[in-house]
């Protein structure tokens, strides 16, 4: 030692990858100070950590925000990618509708939801759980199977129950967000936004439906498998340490489209659509069958319905 009293050296954005993200910015803001962490990181970084909310956001504040997360996706994976933000349509209330009659547990659903959606395959990431449950039993959680293996579907005495977020309009996880990361959009979609959030998962906790799942490490996508058509509260590629969920292809139905899900069904068992029009399918639904939601007794008001019958 030559006796001489230094100064701390202080991380900066290039030492440590976690400064890029909001909870990286605040673990080391708790290790180093807020003086020396905003003088160490660039001035893309110290603008996320200080970014206003999404809602509070200006439509020019948005278009910028996109476009940023355009150019680090180009970089990171070589691929030209869009990412849109598309607002709620007025008038509309997004509802969906399960004929479990119909459905013949084949999956189709959950591996089109994986590759619509950018889902990490490695560890792999799943929005729809599907339940195969006895036709005696009739729906019941406690002696479902998640994980039956079959050559050909569906089984003899079983009958299959997809599941995934029911959109709630009394959302539990909504309530319990600490940073307000998870709200319902004006078209009754609970978004999250990945900027926000900051990976405590008392969502996940508070989900009654299992709905939520937490990115444990880096998603892994085949760069072949990408799907560059995203939405900003939707399918754009996530990151290690924060929640996603299903948002019914946000960048699908508010340009008019269907969810992948829906599309990809051989039996016609799903219907989607807006739930204010009268005229619509999921009135129809609603008006004509034999209709019940997902642990009713919760009072969370979801807006996925299950139902009998042709």
């Amino acid at each position: 030692m030559d006796g001489k009293k230094r100064l701390p050296v202080v991380p900066s954005a290039s030492d440590d990858p976690s400064c890029t993200s909001r909870r990286g910015f605040l673990k080391l803001m708790g290790q180093t100070g807020a003086v020396a962490l905003l003088t160490s990181c660039d001035a893309e970084t110290r603008e996320r950590f200080f970014a206003t909310h999404f809602r509070e956001l200006s439509k020019d504040a948005v278009e910028r925000l996109c476009r940023r997360l355009e150019r680090e996706y180009r970089e990171k994976y070589g691929v030209d990618f869009k990412v849109g933000a598309e607002p709620p349509i007025p008038g509309v209330t997004f509802a969906y509708a399960l004929n479990l009659s119909r459905c013949i547990g084949c999956r189709r659903c959950v591996y089109a939801c994986v590759e619509e959606n950018n889902q990490s395959r490695n560890p792999q990431v799943h929005y729809i759980k599907v339940l195969e449950m006895d036709k005696e039993r009739g729906v019941d959680l406690t002696h479902a199977n998640a994980y039956y293996e079959a050559e050909e579907v569906p089984r003899p005495g079983h009958f299959y129950f997809p599941a995934a977020c029911q959109q709630c309009d009394h959302s539990p996880c909504e309530k319990v967000c600490p940073v307000g990361a998870t709200w319902k959009e004006p078209d009754g979609v609970v978004t999250i936004d990945y900027e926000w959030c900051i990976g405590c998962r008392y969502c996940m906790a508070a989900c009654p439906y299992d709905a939520r799942r937490f990115n444990w490490a880096e998603p892994s996508i085949p760069k072949d498998q990408l799907n560059p058509n995203t939405h900003i509260l939707g399918n754009r590629p996530r990151r290690k340490g924060v929640v996603e969920k299903c948002h019914w292809c946000l960048h699908r139905v508010r340009n008019g489209r269907y969810p992948a899900c829906l599309e990809v069904c051989p039996v016609g068992a799903r219907k989607f659509g807006n739930l204010l029009d009268p005229d619509g399918e999921i009135r129809k639904v609603l008006e004509t069958k034999r209709v019940f939601v997902f642990k009713e007794e919760l009072d969370t008001k979801p807006k996925f319905f299950y139902f009998y019958g042709e």
